[in-house]
Order: structure tokens, then C-alpha cells, then sequence
């Protein structure tokens, strides 16, 4: 293909003996929109937006309905209603994209939902405003603190506690494809920075090495995955953790499904405490690996 469009843009070298025959050679404005248009759908959207750039031809080409339909997800009309607002006929298919790959707030602005801008899979995070945890609302055991670090700006931070629980819950109607759900997790109160050095106060983090955390995860249609893990990572870094995986099949992909998930340590026997909640997030599972890294 690569070749194929570097053939339309190089010049045409045997018409040089004749300037008539050469300015009557094809060149790369006489191809049209409509071609050009079934060559871009094959491409990636990044891929796309930079061939728009050439001339005011593919600029048009890279503007088609049909162009930007196949890259959305099955479930964009939803997409659109529910996080952009919007009803998706008044909006063309390629603004849509563009909109939907953007960090879109809903839900009070306690989640957060957007497209990666290569494959237009879905990715979701929820703050931790959105969740059920045992004693928030006692600031002997928790406080809401604000982070430069975190997406929503603020964590929840675990001073001491007996009883360790962190619920929640979602509705949403997910595209097809497996689905793996984090806990985003800091051992270690929030950082500040002092003279552009990052620091972080540990003096609380106690008791996650006795027990381990209890992950789980479920869904509507019955799937459920649980693990458990000590949260061993070193103190003052940011770590996904993994609780599970769900799938979405094509058979009914608009259908809305209901995920529930949860993470306890409830052994009542010791306390433990230093631990800063950021957020849950849902990523395809072909991004796990990139998670590992942040």
C-alpha cells in the first residue's frame, strides 16, 4: 500500500521531453475522493489524520461517514448519548471519533470514559467518590486528599483501619472484546513535590504484609474472577492491580452489563493503614501490559 501511494505522489519522469504531455499526466489532486476513501479505511486512525494533511483531496476523503464508522466502537450511539450528551445524528462520524478519544467525564464526574486513538477500544476509570468504602466518612480512617498524580484529583487515603473494604459497582453497555479490571494503589500518603523533588510520607503504611488482599470481580451474566496478593509493591509507587478479567460476546453486544468488584482485607486480628486509593480501571485486556509501566 505504501508503495502504492508513493507511486501517485512521484512524478511522472518519462513525459519530461514534452511539457504538454506532462502537464496532462495524472498526478496525485486527480485521484478521487471516493478512492481514496476505500484505501483509507484499511488504514489506522493516526495513519488517516496524517494523509489528510497532503492536499485538499484526501483532506475531504479523510472526512467520510463511512471512513470513521468502521474504526467507532459497535456501541458509539450509546457512547455519544451517555458521555458526550449529544444525539449521535447530529454529529458527523469522524467529530464523533475525535470527541470520544478525548477523557469525557460523566456520572457527576466521577467516571471517566475514552477511546484509545489506535484501535478505538474502550477504556473507563472510576473515582474512588464512586465507590462504597468502609469508614470514609470517619477521618480517623480515611480522607479524600487532593493529587497532581491522580486523573480525578483526588485519592482516598487509608490512615489506619481494622476493617478493610472497598466496593463498587458499574452499568455500561460494553463493546465486544475481554476486558481487565485495576486497582490503582499507592503504598505510602500522596506525594507533593518540594523543589521539583517527588516525596512521599510512609510513615503509616503497616499490616498488608500479614494477610493478603481479597480482589473480586463479577458480572450480570455470570462470570466472576478472584485473587489474592499481598500489596507488596515498594512504597510510594503507583501499581495496577490486576482482580480479573470479563467478556463481552457479539452475540448481544448491546446489551447493558453490570460489573461489580471489590477488594477487602477484613482479618479484624491487626490494623493496617498508609495506603492511597486512586481509582478503578477498565482497559481491554491487550493493555495490560502497558499498565505494567505506569
Amino acid at each position: 500500500m505504501g508503495a502504492g501511494l508513493s507511486g501517485l505522489i512521484a512524478p511522472d519522469n518519462s513525459s519530461t521531453s514534452s511539457s504538454s504531455s506532462s502537464s496532462s499526466s495524472p498526478g496525485l489532486g486527480d485521484v478521487s475522493e471516493s478512492c481514496i476513501s476505500s484505501i483509507l479505511i484499511h488504514l489506522d486512525p493516526p495513519e488517516i489524520c496524517k494523509l489528510a494533511m497532503l492536499n485538499r483531496t484526501f483532506h475531504g476523503a479523510s472526512s467520510a461517514d463511512f471512513v470513521w464508522e468502521i474504526k467507532l466502537p459497535l456501541n458509539y450511539k450509546y457512547l455519544v448519548k451517555k458521555i458526550l450528551d449529544e444525539n449521535p445524528q447530529n454529529l458527523i462520524k469522524k467529530d464523533i471519533y475525535a470527541r470520544l478519544c478525548l477523557p469525557n467525564r460523566f456520572d457527576n464526574g466521577n467516571k471517566e470514559a475514552w477511546l484509545d486513538k489506535s484501535s478505538g477500544k474502550l477504556c473507563l476509570a472510576i473515582s474512588t467518590k464512586a465507590l462504597k468504602i468502609t469508614g470514609i466518612d470517619d477521618r480517623r480512617y480515611w480522607n479524600h486528599i487532593p493529587s497532581e498524580e491522580s486523573r480525578f484529583q483526588t485519592v482516598a487515603y487509608l490512615q489506619q483501619i481494622w476493617w478493610f473494604e472497598v466496593i463498587g459497582e458499574l452499568e455500561f453497555q460494553f463493546p465486544p472484546g475481554t476486558y481487565s479490571l485495576f486497582f490503582r494503589l499507592q503504598l505510602g500518603k500522596a506525594s507533593k513535590r518540594y523543589f521539583g523533588r517527588r516525596v512521599c510520607n510512609l510513615e503509616q503504611v503497616h499490616g498488608w504484609d500479614i494477610k493478603p488482599v481479597r480482589f473480586q470481580v463479577s458480572t450480570s451474566n455470570g462470570q466472576q474472577a478472584i485473587s489474592e496478593c499481598y500489596l507488596s509493591e515498594p512504597a510510594g509507587n503507583w501499581f495496577h492491580y490486576h482482580v480479573g478479567d470479563f467478556v463481552i460476546v457479539d452475540e448481544n453486544p448491546l446489551t447493558p452489563t453490570k460489573i461489580k468488584f471489590s477488594m477487602m482485607q477484613i482479618d479484624c486480628t491487626h490494623t493496617k493503614g498508609g495506603l492511597c486509593v486512586d481509582s478503578v480501571l477498565i482497559y481491554p485486556s491487550e493493555f495490560r501490559e502497558i499498565l505494567k509501566k505506569f
